[in-house]
C-alpha cells in the first residue's frame, strides 16, 4: 500500500469513524447478535464470512481435549490461498500480556520495583513527560499514568515504516490527560515504555527476555518480534474494507505469532504453569488474563474462561474505519463461547 494510501485510510479513520460509531448502529451488527446460533463452532466461523470479512482462524483449547482448530475465508485473496489454522498472524495489543508477565518476573528477580517511578529509570524523561517523578511502574502496566497515547498521534500511521522518527516524541512535552493513579486510560505509550524499561533493566533486547522467560520454556517455536523474523509467506495477508491492497508488509512494530501459540501462552498464564504462586500473585494484582489486539488489516482477541476451562484465540483479517469489524469480531467469539459452553452441558 502507497504512503497516500495509509494516509488516506487513517485520515477516515480518525475523524469519521468514531462519529458514524456513535450515531448509527448498523442492521449488520443487529443481525449477527440474534442470527440462531449454529450447532458447531466450524458453522460459526463459516458464517462470519456474510459479514465482509476476507478470513478467520480459532484456536480453541478446552481443558481434558485436544486443541481443536477453524479457518474460513481466504489467508491471501490475490492468490486464493485459503485461510490457514497454523498461519503467522499480527497479534498488536496481545503482546501487552507478555510485557506484563516480564515485567512482573523483573520485579521477582529483584531488578526493578513497580512502586518506583518512571525519572527514577529514565531521568532523562524527568522534564519531557510531566509527572514522570510520580508516575510508577505500576501505573504504566495498569494504565493509570495519564501519558498520552503516541497513536494517536497521525504520524504514526502516515509513516507506518519510518524508522527514522522515535514514537515517543509524539507525546514528549504534552500535557498529561490526568494525574497519575486518579483515573485509567489505555496508552500504548505505556507499554512502548514498559518494552524499553525492560531492556535497561535486563541489559539486552526486550524481545530476547521474551524469549527467554516465556517462550523458550514453553517451547512457542512460532512467536516472533518483528517481520524481520520470518518467511512473510507464511503471515496472513491483512486488508482494510475499501482498498484492493494487501497490507501486510507495513510494519507497525507488532509481535507476530499463530494462534495456538497464544493459546498455549494465555492457558499457561491463566492457570498458573508460566508464573510461580508469587509473581502469579504480583500479576494478578496488576494486569489481565485477556486481550484484544487491534492494527490495520488485522484484529485478535485471546481470551481465557475459567467456568469451562477453556481458551479461545479468535483472529481476522480485516478490518474498517467505522470499527464495525471490531464489535462484529466481539459478538463472534461471544457466539463462539456459548456453542462450547452448550456442548460443555451436553
Amino acid at each position: 500500500m502507497t504512503k497516500k494510501s495509509v494516509k488516506n485510510i487513517f485520515r477516515v479513520l480518525l475523524f469519521l469513524g468514531t462519529a458514524i460509531s456513535l450515531y448509527f448502529v448498523p442492521w449488520i451488527l443487529v443481525k449477527s447478535w440474534i442470527m440462531p446460533l449454529p450447532d458447531t463452532v466450524q458453522e460459526q466461523v463459516d458464517a462470519m464470512m456474510d459479514y465482509d470479512i476476507d478470513g478467520v482462524v480459532v484456536y480453541v483449547d478446552q481443558a481434558g481435549q485436544p486443541p481443536q482448530f477453524y479457518a474460513a475465508g481466504v489467508k491471501d485473496r490475490a492468490n486464493k490461498i485459503p485461510a490457514d489454522p497454523h498461519a503467522y498472524f499480527k497479534i498488536a495489543s496481545i503482546s501487552k500480556l507478555y510485557v506484563a508477565v516480564a515485567i512482573t518476573k523483573l520485579v521477582h528477580q529483584n531488578k526493578l520495583s513497580l512502586d518506583q517511578n518512571l525519572a527514577h529509570y529514565f531521568p532523562e524523561l524527568k522534564d519531557k513527560i510531566q509527572y514522570a517523578d510520580r508516575i510508577t511502574v505500576r501505573n504504566m502496566v495498569m494504565h493509570r499514568s495519564g501519558i498520552p497515547n503516541f497513536t494517536e498521534h497521525p504520524g504514526f500511521w502516515e509513516q507506518p515504516q519510518d524508522k527514522t522518527t522515535d514514537v515517543l516524541d509524539y507525546v514528549l512535552d504534552l500535557p498529561a490527560n490526568f494525574e497519575p493513579d486518579t483515573d485509567n486510560e489505555y496508552s500504548n505509550t505505556n507499554y512502548l515504555l514498559l518494552g524499553r524499561l525492560i531492556e535497561r533493566t535486563a541489559g539486552y533486547s526486550q524481545h530476547q527476555f521474551i524469549k527467554e522467560q516465556i517462550l523458550d520454556p514453553l517451547g512457542l517455536k512460532n512467536t516472533f518480534s518483528s517481520l524481520n523474523d520470518i518467511d512473510q509467506d507464511q503471515l496472513m495477508s491483512g486488508y482494510y474494507v475499501g482498498f484492493e491492497e494487501d497490507i501486510k508488509t507495513n510494519d507497525y512494530g507488532s509481535m507476530i505469532a499463530t494462534a495456538e501459540d497464544v493459546g498455549i501462552f494465555l492457558r499457561a498464564l491463566s492457570v498458573g504453569t508460566l508464573l510461580t504462586p508469587e509473581e502469579q500473585k504480583t500479576y494478578t494484582e496488576i494486569y489481565e488474563y485477556e486481550h484484544g489486539g487491534l492494527l490495520p488489516g488485522y484484529q485478535s482477541l485471546a481470551e481465557y474462561h475459567e467456568d469451562i476451562d477453556t481458551v479461545v484465540i479468535q483472529v481476522m483479517n480485516t478490518t474498517d474505519f467505522t470499527g464495525y469489524n471490531w464489535n462484529l469480531s466481539q459478538i463472534f467469539i461471544n457466539r463462539i463461547v456459548k456453542i462450547i459452553e452448550r456442548e460443555s452441558d451436553s
